[in-house]
């Protein structure tokens, strides 16, 4: 009979779990986005549907993110991922030998939904597992994203041209899987921590604090422009006259650059008191960007690239401050599950209407004039969001934390 591993070996599977997950919670996305013509020829898309894939990103994002905290009081957390990930697994998959748009968009709800429960259960994971070390585990999670984001558009690309389309879309999957499995670890030897659950009544009243409905706001208008970004940059710049490939490298500067914030913002967070300056400069990156692409976009494109790549900072600060302003992990958990449910859900209309904004217009010019308008958003949450609280807010009674 193999005996049980200690704490130590338990934490270090778990951080590994961590890692991996981190490290592919966006592959599936940007790995996609430099893919999408070629897909659309092959499967005879276009536009619209090209969309709906970005919009099906933020929306399984919301829903998923709704249904995680549910998910991890009946399961628990490593449960919760380990399911998160075997989903995430088989839509990558799915997608990769999807026959028709139909399958291919049905391949990514799967997929996105599985990103989505992970995108929530890896917050209260660390505060769980590694309650001293939140601030430092929070920057390694977003380094790891920001990697994994920066890296995906370049591999795609690139295996896309020697083994095609398909082949560079599915590779993902191959991480997932690894990750996944060390899910199933970690839930089977369960270290203790499990997070207490977060009633309905308490997870109401963290709904109603300024706090939450800040960082809801904050976390939309940064879902919004990310997404809508992510989806539609390669093209935007297509269309202003930029090549394919570097296209694909400008977006992978977009995503790279977030590797900044992910070192600066969590710890800028953590020092603080009241981090809205962060949410100040980041705006006015974005409204330097889309002015930029109003007059100049081919010719300024890199430095439009770069203040878009450091504007959308305000994503690390949001997951940052629900780890930091919460008293426990069953309270980040609950408050991770509103802000990214509700934020991804107003986020998601963006790569969809944008997209269809563009397509009527025939020109990118409106859409980057409504982007630069949801600014005024971004600064008005940002304020609420930031604002310094009196005491770590929690959605669990004081009773049950006392146990």
């Amino acid at each position: 009979m193999t005996a049980a591993p200690g704490p130590q070996a338990q934490q270090r599977g778990v951080l590994a779990a961590v890692v991996l997950t981190a490290l592919n919670l966006r592959t599936a996305v940007t790995g996609f986005s430099v893919l999408i013509g070629t897909a659309g020829d092959a499967l005879r898309f276009g536009q619209l549907v090209a969309g709906a894939i970005g919009t099906i990103v933020t929306a399984c994002f919301a829903v998923a993110a709704s249904a995680a905290p549910a998910l991890v009081r009946r399961l628990g957390l490593e449960r919760t991922a380990a399911l998160a990930l075997t989903a995430t697994t088989a839509g990558i998959v799915l997608r990769a030998l999807a026959w028709s748009p139909g399958v291919l968009l049905g391949a990514s709800v799967l997929l996105f939904a599985g990103v989505g429960a992970s995108n929530v259960v890896l917050i209260p994971i660390v505060k769980t597992h590694f309650p001293t070390r939140v601030r430092t585990l929070s920057t390694v999670y977003m380094v790891l994203l920001q990697v994994g984001q920066l890296v995906a558009p370049l591999v795609a690309l690139a295996l896309a041209t020697i083994a095609g389309w398909r082949t560079a879309s599915g590779v993902w999957a191959v991480f997932t899987a690894v990750a996944a499995v060390l899910w199933v670890r970690a839930a089977r030897d369960r270290a203790p921590g499990t997070p207490a659950p977060a009633r309905p009544a308490g997870r109401a009243v963290l709904a109603r604090s300024p706090l939450a409905l800040g960082l809801i706001g904050l976390m939309a208008m940064t879902a919004l422009h990310v997404y809508t970004l992510i989806t539609w940059l390669p093209t935007m710049y297509t269309d202003a006259g930029v090549g394919e490939t570097s296209s694909a490298f400008l977006l992978s500067w977009f995503a790279g650059l977030g590797l900044v914030a992910a070192f600066v913002v969590p710890p800028l967070a953590g020092r603080l008191a009241n981090p809205y300056p962060v949410v100040v400069v980041c705006a006015a990156l974005m409204a330097v960007g889309y002015l930029g692409m109003l007059t100049a976009p081919a010719g300024g494109a890199f430095a439009w690239a770069t203040a878009f790549g450091l504007g959308v900072s305000t994503f690390p600060l949001c997951l940052t401050l629900i780890g930091l302003r919460t008293a426990d992990a069953a309270s980040a958990s609950a408050l991770s599950g509103l802000v990214q449910g509700i934020g991804y859900g107003i986020g998601c209309v963006g790569p969809l209407a944008l997209g269809a904004l563009d397509q009527a217009a025939g020109s990118w010019r409106p859409a980057y004039l409504v982007l630069a308008a949801t600014l005024v958003v971004t600064l008005a949450a940002g304020w609420w969001a930031c604002r310094p609280q009196p005491a770590p807010v929690s959605a669990v009674p004081a009773a049950a934390r006392r146990g």
